[in-house]
């Protein structure tokens, strides 16, 4: 039992497929519905003597298709969103983010790699036995799916180990004589992405147009993962010599004729979704933009109001199909009805601060507030949305405030979204521009789309071929920021380490406050916002101006220090926001931030004490160390802040063109089987 593909581990541990996933019907789910039992090994010949359950096994192949580490540690990095741990202490999502992991815990992966090979077994036995099914369009239907999910495990292993054993038939019927059955080697990534895009495309005009709900996939959604494998298959990846094991480069496959005709297969996939009419953008709704309102309606579980643009998304419901995801990316809350929740992801302020000031997704993407019980010494307590500097914005679109009450202590009913209408029209615009030298008229209109929903229609599209792409990176990260594929999206389109040197400049700009940041303002004045501490709390972001006029500056900066200068501190802020075109009713209270000091700095403490913060108010519930240290070198003593750079420390400090595009394999010490097997290779470098 030393190796994953050993027959004994996999029928104990993989061939246990939970029969149903919340959600799959269009009626809503009980959870006696999600408590089914599962199969196992012995049951498979069984399973497949009707379609019913032939179907309920195939629905248990969505089980585990998202492990926690594909967000929690690998949804950072991305040059958007980081880890908000503390990298003194060998933090492993610290590490990794910024692209510091090597064969041995905590910074390596080992999750992902056991859980897809899972799915693929699990995968493998439905694609093996439906055949052998009396013949029915529902048959065929559930043998496309189980191809597209089987697929959908490669492209994930792919994209984060590179070239991964094949394995394509059940392992119980399998040679027990050859070698490779038990100790598989690497097989090259461009052999099996050919093999599950012709998968795809053998099958999909099997799959139904809608499948009860888009938590399982349907001919839309598939042909949508289509254009996704498609451009991955034809990008930029490490490759190196599997024979060798010499040090490789970033390349595409060799041969450009598949490389064009990969391209046209994703525009085909994209175009099909495109004219099928069935699905559109989430548009203005209920006083909310459209992106708002996609988000705050997914995350409600209201999703009859986004389907049309959420063409996959995995069922997560109740304390027995639910995932970690979600529990780490959001703005942190401290007590209250929400409890106590540690925001262990925030978002780069040079992201933050790239957004057009006409853009309706940065409030939804990005939250400048935490979430915070106020004691005020009153018999009554409250909770505030409390406003944070930029050591300290937090990931919005998955914010607790906006979900549905949990089911388990450490779980959010959050579905997990795998694929957008939104990515499909700039998937499109980008094959468009590739196969034609540049953006076409049907490129531009795609493109056009995503600008006119977030509200930056008006923004100058670029003619040129390398221009247009250049955008197309920069609206996928607008557009995309916490949904686990910027990361990988950079690597494929060869922009990682470009982005992540442009990063590092820019935060090295904004701490200095030079170059585009050079008259980014130092004072923000917030509006105190109590917070309703109900679930689905529409509440979006906090009021606040920015402060750029030097006599209002000077008036902030004399914070009282005792509680007798309160009153007349307030009579100046309010006067200073009615200043600013803010209106301020006579119970209105407003505080100032230093945006580029700690969170924890003396000067903002003292300003959050004018409206009431007393015991504790400078401990927030986000990550271990970063929201107490500044943004800004002048604040830091005229030296960069560690987690912006440093000794051995500092943003992707880990990060070696040619070799961490790609993680290792564990090792032994790391509790990852894979280390006895003799002929699978470690990557590179490790």
């Amino acid at each position: 039992m030393k190796n994953i593909f050993n027959k004994n581990l996999i029928k104990a541990l993989i061939i246990v497929p939970t029969i149903l996933v919340a959600g799959l019907s269009i009626s809503s789910c009980s959870d006696d519905f999600l408590n089914q039992p599962a199969y196992n090994s012995s049951d498979t010949e069984s399973v497949f003597t009707n379609i019913e359950t032939a179907d309920a096994f195939v629905q248990g192949l969505y089980r585990g298709l998202v492990p926690t580490e594909m967000f929690y540690q690998l949804g950072a990095g991305d040059t958007v969103t980081h880890s908000a741990e503390d990298g003194s202490t060998n933090n492993s999502k610290y590490n990794i983010c910024n692209y510091q992991y090597d064969a041995y815990t905590p910074n390596t992966i080992t999750g992902i790699y056991a859980a897809m090979y899972a799915v693929i077994e699990r995968s493998n036995i439905a694609i093996s036995r439906l055949p052998t099914m009396p013949a029915s369009p529902k048959r065929d239907a559930l043998l496309a799916e189980a191809k597209a999910i089987r697929a959908f495990c490669y492209y994930n292993l792919i994209r984060v180990y590179g070239d991964v054993p094949a394995i394509w038939i059940p392992l119980e019927e399998a040679d027990p004589s050859d070698p490779s059955t038990l100790y598989p080697k690497r097989s090259p990534r461009d052999g099996i992405y050919d093999r599950i895009i012709a998968d795809i495309q053998e099958s999909i005009n099997n799959l139904p147009t809608s499948n009860g709900s888009p938590e399982r996939l349907n001919k839309q959604s598939t042909n949508a993962l289509l254009a996704r494998i498609a451009l991955y298959a034809a990008g930029y990846s490490l490759r190196w010599d599997l024979n060798t094991g010499a040090p490789g480069t970033m390349s595409r496959r060799p041969d450009n004729a598949r490389v064009q005709q990969l391209y046209q297969i994703a525009d085909a996939a994209a175009a099909s979704v495109i004219n099928g009419g069935t699905n559109s953008l989430v548009q203005a709704q209920g006083g909310k933009s459209g992106f708002e309102a996609l988000w705050f309606n997914f995350d409600r579980r209201n999703f009859a109001a986004v389907n049309q643009e959420m063409l996959w998304h995995i069922a997560e419901y109740g304390p027995n199909t639910n995932s970690a995801f979600g529990v780490y990316a959001h703005p942190g809350s401290r007590g209250g009805t929400y409890g106590s929740r540690k925001a262990l992801q925030f978002i780069l302020p040079s992201y933050y601060l790239s957004f057009n000031q006409l853009d309706k997704r940065r409030d939804v993407a990005c939250t400048s507030y935490s979430i915070y019980f106020l004691n005020t010494g009153a018999a009554s307590d409250t909770w505030v949305d409390v406003g944070t500097t930029y050591s300290c914005i937090m990931p919005g679109k998955f914010r607790i405030s906006w979900c549905v009450e949990p089911q388990a202590a450490d779980a959010r009913n959050l579905n997990i979204p795998i694929i957008r209408y939104a990515d499909v029209l700039l998937m499109y615009a980008e094959t468009q521009n590739y196969l034609n030298g540049g953006p076409t008229a049907a490129g531009i209109a795609a493109l056009q789309q995503v600008r006119n929903r977030a509200g930056i229609g008006s923004m100058a599209i670029p003619s040129g071929q390398q221009a247009f792409e250049d955008a197309l990176v920069q609206e996928r990260k607008w557009e995309f920021s916490d949904e686990f594929m910027l990361r990988t999206d950079l690597i494929r389109m060869n922009r990682i380490a470009s982005e992540i040197n442009a990063t590092k400049q820019a935060m090295k700009n904004l701490s200095n406050r030079t170059g585009q940041f050079a008259s980014t303002p130092i004072y923000r004045l917030y509006k105190y916002h109590k917070n309703a501490q109900v679930y689905g709390d529409p509440f979006l972001a906090v009021t606040y101006i920015d402060l750029t006029d030097p006599a209002q500056i000077a008036q902030v900066q004399a914070v009282p220090t005792s509680s007798s200068g309160y009153a007349a501190y307030q009579t100046t802020l309010k006067a200073i926001a009615l200043a600013n075109g803010q209106t301020s009713t006579a119970e209105d209270k407003w505080y100032p931030a230093n945006m580029f000091q700690a969170y924890t700095s003396t000067f903002n403490g003292n300003a959050r004490k004018a409206v009431g913060f007393t015991g504790g108010f400078n401990t927030l519930q986000i990550g271990n160390i970063i929201y107490t240290k500044p943004t800004g070198s002048a604040e830091n003593g005229g030296t960069y802040p560690n987690w912006i750079e440093g000794g051995g420390d500092g943003l992707f400090y880990g990060f070696v063109p040619n070799k961490t595009e790609l993680l290792p394999f564990a090792a032994q010490s790391a509790g990852h089987p894979l280390v006895d097997n003799p002929n699978l290779s470690q990557l590179p470098g490790y």
